[in-house]
Formats: C-alpha cells, sequence, structure tokens
C-alpha cells in the first residue's frame, strides 16, 4: 500500500482522496464500490434485523397506533438523512489526514496544528479522540455480539422449538469468528461486497412488497410526523430517540474506512444500494406494522419473509451479521495498531496476514480479548431486545467527539470562516447530544458496559503515554552530548570490533544510556555504531527523502532520525539497508542491535500518581518484545539490563 501524493495541509482534502482513490475507469470504480459495500456498511446494513423491533415492538418501545408508526418512521428517515447523508458523506469524510480517516487520524490532524511540541502534555483533542477511542472498542464488542444475536433469533420466528438454542447457536458462530482470524480476511474480503449486494437487495425487496399493500406509510417522509410524535409523547418520546439510534449504528465506520477505499467509492454504495435498501426496509416494516393485527408482530423483519424465503432470509442475515462483525474486528486491529505507532498503547503482537495489502493485519490479543468480551455479552444478557439496552451510548458519544474534532479542522487548519464553522458545530451537536441524551436513559440497562469500557481504556492510553514521558525525562537525565562522549572515546581509545552496533533511542539528540551502559561494562566499540530514533508523525504514511535522516558524527558514528507513520510498521533492518547512499553500510551477518531492557521502580519522584506508575510498570512488563515488533532478527539482538526509579 504506497503513500498518497502529499498536499498542502491548509487545504481542505480533494474529492479523490485515500488509497484506493485512483480509479481506471467506471468498473474499477465499480468494484472498489462494491469492496466498499463489505466491509463499510455491514454494522449499519444489519441494523433493520433489530432496530425496528425495539422501537414499535420492544420492551420500552412505542404502541405501534398509526400516528406512531409514521413517527418513527419519520424519524428513522431524518436520521439517516441528517447525520449519514449529511453529515458524514457530505462533510466529515473530506477531512481525511492524507488519505486515512477515523478518529485518531482526524485528533492527529488537529495536533498538526499545534506548535507548542515542546509542553509535554496531551492536547484536549487528543484526550478526546482517546476516550472516543475507547468508545469504539466498546461498540466492537457490543457489534457482533447484538447483529449474530438478533440474527440468529430469526429461528424463533421459523419455529418457537428452537429458541432454547439461539444463544449456544450464537455463542458458536462468535468463537468461530474469532478463532478465523489468524487465517486473514484477505482471502474471503472479495465475497464480502457481493453477499452485502444480495443482503441490500433481498431486505429491499422484502419491504417493497409490503409498501406496495400499504403506500400510505411513504407519509412518514414528512417530517410534520417526527414532530408530532415527540410533541405527543413528551418524555417517553424523547426517550424513544435512544431506541431510534440504532439505525445509525456503524455512521462512524464510514469515515474511519475511508482510507481503505476513497469517499467516492463509499458515497457511491450509499446511494445506490445501501440508502435505497434500508429505507424500503425499514418502510416496509412499517406498512406491516400498520397492517398486522395488534400484539400479533413481535419480529418485524423476520415477519416480512414468513413462508418458504424465511429461512433462506435467516440465514442471509447470519452471514450479515458475520460480515458486519468482521468489520468491527478489523477496525479494532486497525485501531489498535495506530495507538501503538502513536505512543498511546504498549506494544502488541502484529501478523500482517497479506503479503499485498498492508492493512491486513491480525492482533492476537485483541482478538482474544473481543472475543472472551463478546461471549460474555450474549451470555449475560442472552437476547438482543437487552443487548439493545447497552447499545447506541458509545456510537453517539463518538459522533460527538467527531463533530467537535471536524470544527477544530474547519477553523484551525482550513482556516475555514468561524461563523460558519461554528454554526455547523451547532447544528452537528444538537443532533449529536439529543441522541446522546437520549441514550444516558440506558446506562441502568446496560449502557454503563460501553461507557466502563471505554473509561478502561482511556486511562491505560494516558497511564502508557505518561509513562512514557516520564520515562523518557528520566533516561534524558542520564545522557552525555554527542560531542562530550565522542572527544571522550577518542582519548580513552577503545578497542574497535568488525561490524556494526545500531542502538536504539527514543531521543534524536545525545547519547542513550544503553549505549554508555554496554562501554562502562564492556570496555569496547563497533567500527560502525548508529544511533537510531525513529520518530511517529501525525499522518499516516511518510515516503520518499523526507522519511529519513542521516548525520555522520565522526569516528565511525552516524545519527539516523527514521520518520513513519501512524499507519506504518517500522522495520529496523530496512531502514539500516536504506542508510547505505549516505555512508552507513551494514552487513546484516555482523551488524548487532543493542536495545535496553528497563526495570521498572514505582518509589521515584516522577510526577505520577502511585496507582499510575503500577500501571505503567505493570503493562511495561506485559507489552511486547521490541524485536518482533520492529522486524529485528533474534540472533543478532542483545538486551541490557537497566534499573530505572519513577
Amino acid at each position: 500500500m504506497s503513500a498518497p501524493a502529499s498536499r498542502p495541509e491548509t487545504q481542505p482534502a480533494s474529492p479523490a482522496s485515500g488509497h484506493g482513490a485512483h480509479y481506471h475507469g467506471r468498473k474499477e470504480l465499480a468494484l472498489v464500490s462494491l469492496g466498499a459495500l463489505g466491509v463499510v456498511y455491514g454494522d449499519i446494513g444489519t441494523s433493520p434485523l433489530y432496530a425496528m423491533k425495539e422501537c414499535l415492538t420492544g420492551e420500552h418501545g412505542a404502541i405501534p397506533s398509526h400516528e406512531n408508526v409514521l413517527g418513527v418512521l419519520s424519524l428513522v428517515f431524518w436520521a439517516l438523512t441528517l447525520i449519514i447523508c449529511i453529515k458524514y458523506l457530505t462533510f466529515v469524510l473530506r477531512a481525511d489526514n492524507k488519505g486515512e480517516g477515523g478518529i485518531q487520524a482526524l485528533a492527529a490532524l488537529v495536533s498538526s496544528t499545534d506548535r507548542r511540541k515542546t509542553i509535554p502534555r496531551l492536547a484536549i483533542p487528543v484526550l478526546m479522540a482517546l476516550f472516543g477511542t475507547g468508545l469504539l472498542y466498546g461498540e466492537g464488542v457490543l457489534t457482533p455480539a447484538i447483529s449474530v444475536l438478533s440474527a440468529v433469533e430469526g429461528l424463533n420466528v421459523v419455529t418457537h422449538r428452537l429458541e432454547t438454542f439461539v444463544v449456544p447457536i450464537t455463542v458458536g458462530i462468535l468463537i468461530a469468528l474469532f478463532v478465523v482470524q489468524r487465517l486473514g480476511t484477505h482471502r474471503i474480503g472479495t465475497v464480502f461486497g457481493w453477499i452485502m449486494l444480495v443482503w441490500f437487495l433481498s431486505i429491499g425487496i422484502a419491504g417493497s412488497l409490503w409498501i406496495v399493500k400499504e403506500p400510505a406509510v411513504l407519509g412518514a417522509v414528512n417530517p410534520i410526523h417526527a414532530v408530532r410524535f415527540l410533541a405527543s409523547n413528551h418524555l417517553k418520546g424523547f426517550l424513544l430517540l435512544g431506541s431510534v439510534v440504532l439505525v445509525i449504528t456503524g455512521g462512524e465506520a464510514l469515515y474511519a474506512d475511508m482510507g481503505h477505499f476513497g469517499r467516492v467509492p463509499i458515497r457511491i454504495a450509499w446511494y445506490c444500494v445501501v440508502f435505497p435498501g434500508l429505507l424500503l426496509n425499514y418502510f416496509g416494516q412499517g406498512a406491516l406494522l400498520l397492517t398486522a393485527e395488534p400484539g400479533s408482530v413481535t419480529n418485524p423483519f423476520f415477519q416480512l419473509v414468513e413462508g418458504p424465503m424465511l429461512v433462506p432470509m435467516v440465514v442471509l442475515a447470519t452471514m450479515a451479521a458475520i460480515i458486519a462483525s468482521q468489520a468491527l474486528i478489523s477496525g479494532a486491529f486497525s485501531l489498535t495498531n495506530q495507538a501503538v505507532q502513536l505512543g498511546y498503547a504498549p506494544r502488541v503482537t502484529i501478523v500482517h496476514t497479506s503479503e499485498k495489502a498492508e492493512g491486513q493485519i491480525y492482533i492476537p490479543e485483541v482478538n482474544y480479548m473481543l472475543m472472551v468480551a463478546c461471549v460474555a455479552v450474549v451470555l449475560g444478557f442472552g437476547s438482543s431486545t437487552k443487548l439493545a439496552g447497552a447499545y447506541g451510548v458509545a456510537v453517539t458519544g463518538t459522533m460527538t467527539i467527531t463533530s467537535i474534532l471536524y470544527f477544530l479542522v474547519r477553523r484551525d487548519l482550513w482556516k475555514l470562516s468561524l461563523a460558519s464553522s461554528l454554526a455547523m458545530l451547532i447544528g452537528f451537536l444538537a443532533l449529536d447530544l439529543t441522541f446522546f441524551s437520549a441514550t444516558m436513559a440506558k446506562i441502568h440497562h446496560g449502557g454503563w458496559l460501553p461507557l466502563t469500557f471505554g473509561a478502561l481504556v482511556f486511562i491505560g492510553m494516558t497511564t502508557w503515554w505518561r509513562g512514557r514521558v516520564e520515562l523518557s525525562r528520566v533516561m534524558d537525565q542520564g545522557n552525555l552530548p554527542d560531542e562530550l562522549f565522542l572527544d571522550d572515546i577518542e582519548t580513552q581509545a577503545l578497542h574497535r570490533v568488525k561490524g556494526t552496533a545500531v542502538f536504539m533511542t527514543s531521543n534524536p539528540t545525545g547519547i542513550p544510556n544503553v549505549l554508555m551502559h554496554h562501554v562502562k561494562h564492556n570496555q569496547v566499540l563497533h567500527q560502525q555504531v548508529v544511533l537510531l530514533s525513529i520518530h511517529t508523525e501525525n499522518m499516516p504514511w511518510v515516503g520518499g527523502a523526507t522519511s529519513l535522516q542521516v548525520r555522520d558524527l565522526g569516528q565511525g558514528f552516524f545519527r539516523v532520525l527514521a520518520r513513519v507513520g501512524f499507519m506504518q510498521t517500522p522495520n529496523v533492518p530496512k531502514i539500516i539497508e536504506r542508510c547505505a547512499t549516505d555512508g552507513v553500510v551494514a552487513i546484516p551477518a555482523t551488524t548487532t542491535y543493542y536495545l535496553g531492557r528497563q526495570s521498572l521502580l514505582t518509589t521515584g519522584r516522577t510526577r505520577m500518581a502511585r496507582w499510575r506508575k503500577m500501571l505503567f510498570a505493570f503493562l511495561t512488563r506485559n507489552s511486547r518484545p521490541p524485536t518482533d515488533f520492529f522486524g529485528l532478527p533474534p540472533n543478532r539482538v542483545v538486551e541490557l539490563g537497566l534499573q530505572i526509579e519513577m
């Protein structure tokens, strides 16, 4: 995956940004749009399985009278139109970070405008993005659970004798889904789009057949029905927005997956397939509720297709739910990779499952953590209706954060009018906070779960970042200036051995503790010494000559600064190979990589709470060794132990 061409950062993104944004003809554009259909729209595409059921037949839903059905449908229509069509597809998708989207990429874009680089603090936008990232992990737990469970619940419509098997079947599907993640998704990813195309066509046809029977349901397009519903139902009507929000879950995925496909295919897939299919199905469910006997409809989605097509629809719904879950799982892998590269999370095992697509990764720690959480959620809640009570809080919280960050991009990066940017922010927040407030009533029904998950991830990320800052500060106190050290080794005339020694250091200035520790105890130096620092930029990809700086310090010492993007995984041996043109000639068989292994003591005087020090020490002990993370050959690595008091 190559880095996109750079452009002035003070201008809005061009319409064809993203890694998949260059198309050769309509056929290729159609294929990329089909791919977007399978990856981007799985979550929002499976919302018809449970959204209308919770709004009009659920425990806390409205009575499915004529006025209520039209009112809820009107809310559904305008929620999709205002939030998905206008907010995300029209505006937010324009804010790409060198082609990449998502809340962390957006926060990095905002941070690039902050010139106060010397202040070791997390800016407010970054803090917001980290909490939003935690909420997305919470959504990553709930989405597979509710999607697969609601699909398998179609068996209850087939026959009530299968009701006791719904939860075991759901658990089995989820476990199988997580187990196969290690094989990678590149082999089956190409068929996702075709399956989702069949899904949207099927649910659209199923809904349109009922619309023909009750065309009056189309009157819900008039927003007056939504206004009347909210006015007549008062507080209950407002709280029902917490169920209406289920139709826009997955909206954040439109932005997060922009880097894989580009904004044009995402928009084409939405307007040509997804939006029509969703509306036809939602309005079809409304028509069914209008024509059915009161109390006879318990699962409006599957009751649209009662008869010989019911079992095939259950199978198709399960496949669509699996695809939706796969998209969230892959998104969690990508989020974790970004967090690690940006320094907000400890190193994890990153396995590249495809030789062609760099974005195809597998992280076992995240995979099995999500598997345990999903299975526990299904066993704990037991039904999609109960799960819906926990769903929506994380989604609306993340959408609110995205609106604020987008405002900062318009104001600080694009230098657009403050008045227009503020007006847009007020409009977006009016929608986001309304839905977020409505979901607050869900907290005691399970909404606490994603909030708790988000808070734990937020605490972990901020602690890791703060711990690294304090650790670097302690380590830098013992650094010597380059000139002083080089003069010292010249007078001491240390013995020099053949080969190259690469010392990795986070500080691009001064001699690192690891090197001084090595000289103190071994009294020897290699003929060629490389001081390598890797710096992660607030952009997804860094390529070309700007990604590498080599400075000859004399006496066989070289200072190398490698700049990488937060979507890139640095490979140190390849970085050293690229330095050959600048005089660093390293033979792999005679190159040794020196790393420091710190033993942290929490009894120091650093400005961290004791509990944060203990958490940071725990995360440090359990993070993956740098050997695998930086692509170092294990038989060429030497680790030197250092005891650090924080």
